[in-house]
């Protein structure tokens, strides 16, 4: 059973990122694209990092969601639904921290914001059902052993 704290924490993080992102381009004037964009590539990078931890996987200490999502695919091949959008996310954790390396206008910005969110939903939703069956699996236990 993987640490429930950690876990949180990943999550918490991850959510932040994304809540942080959508604000960026929602909410400010003049719109922050890049950094949004960064904010997603981080949300993205936190929760496949997530989804390691929840397989008691401790995480490497990289950027690359490429090399990431093959990790996670190492244990569930499902998640090759999200490597496209993994692998357009990727080039935002560098060149968006400095000027004149990347243009971000708005629509891009909206896209890579969409694919971190799909990215973090599939992850959270896979953290889900594999918590539901360690839980299951301890209530059968249990009921085996009291029986």
């Amino acid at each position: 059973m993987p640490d429930k704290n950690l876990l949180a924490d990943w999550i918490r993080h991850a959510t932040n990122d994304l809540i942080v992102a959508k604000h960026l381009l929602e909410d400010l004037y003049p719109k922050q694209t890049e950094i949004a964009a960064w904010h997603s590539q981080q949300c993205a990078e936190k929760t496949l990092k997530a989804f390691l931890v929840a397989n008691d996987i401790d995480p490497p200490k990289i950027h690359d969601l490429d090399k990431l999502i093959k990790l996670c695919q190492d244990i569930d091949n499902s998640f090759s639904e999200i490597e496209i959008e993994s692998a357009s996310l990727s080039r935002y954790g560098v060149v968006t921290r400095y000027p004149n390396e990347w243009n971000v206008d708005e629509t891009i910005a909206q896209t890579v914001i969409a694919r971190a969110q799909k990215i973090y939903d599939f992850c959270v939703m896979k953290i889900n059902l594999l918590i539901q069956d360690a839980e299951r699996e301890i209530k059968e236990d249990e009921k085996r052993r009291n029986t």
